[in-house]
């Protein structure tokens, strides 16, 4: 039997083929499920992997409105918890903001990532919905075409081809969705920060109550808790540098000295249970759209995660493409498709815009040059405006929590 015969005979049906069982995917096919709507999600990672692949963990409270609004929010009320501090360490000492009673009074939700895919899987899977595990996408294929497909390759090898009306790209910067454009399809915006992070997960109960920013000679370093027993932490490092190189003993030096424990108490320690290197890119794609495949998440735009904004981006816009998608397949209605690529890249840019504002307060300008002292010294009255003004803290606050 030949490929195109192997392809025909493995073809499947459905109205919205979803690329991607991550934030994105998961709503999207959650909401189009409820609505009646037939979709399939295909997912190249396994089940376990998926409930266990540790991510982002705060929650904006917008996102938590979507997921209340759609029945999905039960178990990030039941475990999660409300986070509203910040506390900034610099060379001119530290400062708090309790940003949760400022700007417009909203609160983040910690809840990690793979506890929210987990709970959004379970319930999809529950009410019926399709995934197909260890699948991978491999081309969106005749997406000018009313009738698009995706070819697929399963844990064994085989290959298969899914037809659908709409497909929607919810696997990231290097999935099939984005490989499938053809040139010239959207304008690619990019920028590199030319900044690095050593993110490191740690087996070792929070050492503040608040987010830690710590703004330092020798680079920046965070402090983000995750749960009760777990801490997130990111280490300004050299570019190109590779996590091996960074044994535990050093990582907990140089976070102790950067965050100050000396001056501000020590850190709690444990065992390092994840490190890697995150080089700080950002980029977006314009428009959202090409023929009957959209883009959604990370494959729409990538983010720093300096200011936590890629998972929450991911559910506000796979709320938009869910309500849109619903509109055209259930009513006839094809409008709020068209206007789907122009209401995301409205809230892309703001959330692109503070990523940018918050990796320029956080990080020194390398050098002792005339240009790399003014570039600090404007990062250090940035710093200190915060610290003084309330219209800055307002200003902050508003757009730190929101998407």
């Amino acid at each position: 039997m030949t490929e195109s015969q192997n392809l025909q005979a493995a073809e499947n049906l459905a109205d919205v083929v979803i690329l991607g069982a991550g934030p994105a995917g998961l709503v999207l096919g959650s909401l189009l499920h409820s609505s009646g709507i037939d979709c399939v999600i295909v997912e190249r990672a396994s089940r376990e992997h998926l409930r266990a692949r540790a991510r982002a963990g705060f929650l904006a409270a917008n996102t938590v409105r979507i997921l209340d609004r759609h029945g999905l929010g039960e178990d990030l009320h039941r475990y999660g918890r409300e986070h509203g501090v910040c506390e900034f360490r610099t060379e001119d000492g530290r400062f708090s903001l309790d940003y949760g009673r400022l700007g417009s009074g909203e609160r983040h939700t910690v809840y990690p990532q793979q506890e929210l895919v987990s709970g959004l899987l379970t319930r999809f899977l529950d009410s019926g919905g399709r995934v197909h595990f260890e699948t991978e996408a491999l081309a969106v294929l005749d997406a000018d075409s009313r009738r698009p497909s995706v070819t697929v390759r399963g844990a064994d090898g085989r290959r298969g081809r899914w037809r659908a009306r709409y497909v929607a790209g919810c696997d990231g910067r290097h999935g099939a969705a984005r490989r499938s454009l053809p040139p010239g399809a959207v304008r690619h915006y990019r920028r590199d920060h030319h900044v690095s992070w050593l993110g490191v997960l740690a087996e070792a109960a929070p050492s503040l109550d608040a987010v830690g920013y710590a703004v330092h000679r020798r680079g920046f370093a965070g402090h983000m808790a995750r749960s009760a027993e777990v801490t997130r932490y990111y280490l300004e490092c050299e570019r190109g540098a590779s996590a091996e190189t960074w044994s535990e003993d050093r990582i907990w030096d140089e976070l102790a000295l950067r965050m100050r424990a000396a001056d501000y108490g020590p850190l709690r320690t444990g065992r390092i249970i994840q490190a890697g290197v995150v080089e700080l890119e950002s980029d977006v794609l314009d428009p959202l759209r090409h023929g009957s495949l959209f883009l959604v998440g990370d494959a729409a735009s990538l983010i720093s995660p300096s200011a936590a904004k890629g998972a929450n981006l991911a559910v506000l816009e796979a709320e938009i493409l869910a309500r849109a998608l619903v509109d055209d397949l259930a009513h006839g209605d094809p409008e709020p498709l068209a206007r789907y690529s122009a209401r995301c890249l409205a809230h892309i840019w703001r959330a692109q815009e503070f990523s940018a504002w918050m990796i320029r307060l956080l990080h020194g300008t390398p050098g002792s040059d005339s240009e790399s002292l003014f570039q600090d010294s404007l990062r250090r009255s940035r710093l200190e405006s915060l610290r003084l003004s309330r219209t800055q803290q307002d200003w902050f606050a508003e757009n730190y929590v929101g998407v």
